[in-house]
């Protein structure tokens, strides 16, 4: 694949679009994880209740993504991810100059969730203007807008330190401004968008098998990505003593390895396949959760760390070169489902985490379990893969054949 031929064949405006509205999305959704240390002080919480706080926001990403996903097949990704925008200024306002329990921190990370569920959003907008042998790439660097969570890490501890916590909430709506100004210029509708269809068409989709399959190995990829990048600054922070700014650089450091590799992972999954791709990579991160779990020195388990994120950042980029082949159609809804699957499986892995800290006194026994449950994700996809290769992957794989060769004449 050549990368004129990408650069050619969407419309790079949307592109960047969708990509800026997912990083700020991102970085928004992620605060109350990475000032979980500020908060959980503030209102002495234990492990299991740090552990619900940073879940909770995911969990209310989790809950939107479907109701966005049938959005924007009604009424397209612009205009949903415009109302997205607006709409998520609500809880950052009410944080900043009205958040002051633990309860209400917790409604505040449901309300918050509406930035989570942009993932529903950007990638449609990018996956409908471009052909199915570019999905992997184009999916890929919008969705390479995880990154907004390396942002939180890195700036909303010190901001913290210098202005108070509340106020890091308020000082996000700036760039939330400025990104939806930018997104209503730039973003621009695909002409090839499908004609919306009844609600009850959608939700025929849960009763497609794949979807399932889809949903199950997501929960493992980006769950496990989002779940760690919000929990990592308390993991650091309790585990090795370290001071709230450091946790966040050192969290910043292994994000940064899953958001930017998404793209790679696509390409790469575009290049080898995607089950392929899917299936190294489950083993690769499970081996590294489970050495995790051993609790190794700051460097070692830093280390191990960055690597298991670079393999679920790359494992999110491989499950979405496979969705669009399986339901070019229902990509709207697809995203959505499949998307609320990985903020379900982001929810319960720090819930899990903080439980199984306070019921064992280490956090290495929810790593171990982790790792298991990506070793049984890889058995489960070697089984189906074999269904898939005498259904819906040759017809996928042809028809990519047929454009490439289409774009080579041309």
């Amino acid at each position: 694949m050549r990368l004129k031929d990408f650069a050619k064949s969407g419309h790079p405006p949307t592109l960047l679009s969708a990509f800026l509205y997912f990083d700020i999305s991102f970085m928004v959704w992620v605060l109350i994880g990475v000032l979980g240390v500020h908060i959980a002080g503030h209102f002495g919480l234990t492990a299991s209740q740090k552990g619900l706080l940073v879940a909770i926001p995911i969990l209310g990403g989790s809950l939107v993504r479907i109701p966005l996903g049938v959005l924007v097949d009604h009424i397209g990704p612009k205009r949903t991810g415009i109302l997205g925008q607006l709409l998520v200024m609500i809880p950052l306002v009410w944080a900043w100059l009205f958040g002051r329990s633990f309860s209400e921190f917790l409604a505040l990370g449901l309300l918050l969730g509406i930035a989570g569920g942009s993932f529903a959003v950007a990638l449609p907008l990018a996956s409908r203007w471009y052909p199915p042998q570019h999905q992997g790439l184009a999916m890929g660097i919008a969705g390479a807008g995880n990154s907004g969570t390396v942002l939180a890490a890195l700036l909303a501890p010190r901001l913290a330190e210098r202005v108070g916590w509340h106020n890091v909430f308020g000082l996000a709506l700036i760039p939330v401004v400025i990104t939806l100004l930018l997104y209503s210029v730039l973003a621009k509708e695909s002409p090839s968008q499908p004609a919306p269809k009844p609600l009850r068409d959608y939700l025929g989709l849960c009763r497609e098998r794949d979807a399932w399959w889809f949903c199950l190995f997501y929960s493992f990829t980006f769950g496990g990505f989002v779940g760690l990048a919000s929990f990592l600054v308390i993991f650091f922070h309790d585990q090795y003593d370290l001071a709230k700014v450091m946790a966040g650089n050192f969290t910043a450091l292994c994000v940064f390895a899953g958001s930017f590799l998404r793209p790679v992972g696509g390409y790469l999954a575009d290049r080898f396949g995607g089950t392929r791709m899917l299936a190294t990579l489950f083993a690769c991160a499970s081996l590294g959760l489970m050495a995790v779990g051993m609790l190794p020195p700051l460097g070692v388990v830093t280390a191990l760390l960055f690597f298991v994120m670079a393999c679920l950042g790359m494992g999110n980029g491989s499950v979405f070169q496979l969705v669009p082949q399986r339901f070019r159609q229902e990509i709207g809804v697809a995203t959505g489902v499949v998307g609320a699957a990985g903020g379900l499986g982001g929810f319960l892995l720090p819930s899990f985490l903080g439980v199984l800290k306070d019921l064992t006194g280490s956090y290495g026994v929810g790593f171990l379990c982790f790792g298991l449950a990506g070793l049984g994700c890889l058995a489960l996809l070697r089984l189906v893969q074999r269904q898939w290769r005498l259904s819906w992957l040759p017809t996928a794989f042809e028809a990519i054949r047929r454009q490439a060769a289409a774009i080579t004449s041309s």
